[in-house]
């Protein structure tokens, strides 16, 4: 049977004990999840030492046939479509991290390709204050065209959903729960329309428990995703600060905002500013300027430029050079 990637993903992630980095290193080591089933025993305990449950399970993969036409009947019927690592269609920001999803569902569309993607969490809780925040940023940020990432949470999640709606930008809401429900239930309302400007994104089949460790394990494509990761408002604990140090472990940029000492919604902030893990930010002017993006916007002209420290006879000798 000729496999897809897709397939192949799908069985792949079927094995006992594959995890992520697993099936990374044997992509990319074999050149596709395709070519991943087609190794034999030798060359797989160069990747991973399997035990004999294990090899057996992999050299008997036509096993999982059934569970993955169930899962691609779920995928057709649910309007979805699927990334694979090594695949080209794949964001490649997220590829770069150690343990990137071997098979991701997509509900709707993103352009992949925009160069700014930014991740934005916070407090489920926020303050008068952080919601302002958080709005006022990604209002300032718009005229750049960044993809808006963020986790569908209730608090600094869905205001940065929101607000990138209503700006007209692109946003990735990251689930961590399968498709077929959506949680938290009251933000069901906004689904239609981020599917017609953006996408949901699960690394969980259908058949994938609801339990609230998935959580955590989903923090890391929100911040390996993006190029930049911004926290507004975090207490001392969380899954905000959770991405942060994901973020920073996939070298990215990080940024804080701060707030008053005595805050407790502060306290995650001013950590990561203190302890050097984060830059401070009080404007979408630091992160601009960060980032660099007003000079990536600025188009640059060589040849007005050499004219421009010419007088009138040199450029005259120029162009008669030139045209020689």
């Amino acid at each position: 049977m000729k496999l897809t990637p897709q397939q192949a993903a799908l069985l792949l992630t079927q094995i006992p004990k594959w995890g992520p980095r697993t099936i990374k290193k044997a992509i990319d080591r074999s050149g596709s999840a395709v070519k991943v089933l087609e190794l034999n025993r030798n060359k797989l305990q160069l990747i991973k030492h399997l035990t004999k449950e294990q090899y057996a399970h992999f050299n008997q993969w036509p096993k999982g046939l059934a569970a993955m036409e169930s899962e691609e009947q779920f995928q057709k019927k649910n309007g979805l479509t699927t990334l694979v690592y090594g695949e080209p269609n794949y964001p490649k920001s997220l590829s770069f991290i150690a343990d990137p999803p071997s098979i991701l569902f997509q509900k709707g569309k993103v352009n992949w390709q925009n160069p700014r993607l930014l991740s934005i969490v916070g407090t489920r809780q926020p303050t008068a204050a952080g919601v302002a925040f958080c709005q006022q940023l990604v209002e300032e940020l718009a005229p750049f065209q960044p993809i808006i990432i963020s986790g569908f949470a209730r608090g600094i999640d869905i205001i940065a959903h929101r607000q990138a709606l209503t700006k007209g930008l692109e946003t990735v809401a990251v689930l961590g729960h399968a498709f077929g429900q959506w949680y938290p239930r009251e933000h069901e309302k906004y689904v239609n329309e981020i599917c017609q400007n953006g996408c949901f994104l699960s690394e969980y089949a259908s058949t994938a428990p609801f339990e609230p460790s998935n959580f955590l394990r989903r923090n890391r494509i929100i911040a390996g995703l993006a190029h930049a990761t911004i926290v507004i408002e975090s207490g001392e604990k969380g899954g905000s600060l959770v991405t942060a140090t994901q973020a920073l472990d996939y070298g990215r940029e990080i940024f804080a905002v701060p707030g008053r000492i005595t805050d407790k919604k502060s306290q995650g902030c001013l950590q990561l500013i203190k302890s050097d893990r984060a830059r401070m930010i009080t404007a979408a002017s630091d992160i601009i300027e960060w980032l660099e993006w007003e000079e990536q916007s600025t188009p640059r002209s060589v040849q007005k430029q050499l004219f421009a420290s010419m007088d009138p006879e040199e450029e005259a000798v120029y162009s008669a050079l030139e045209e020689k």
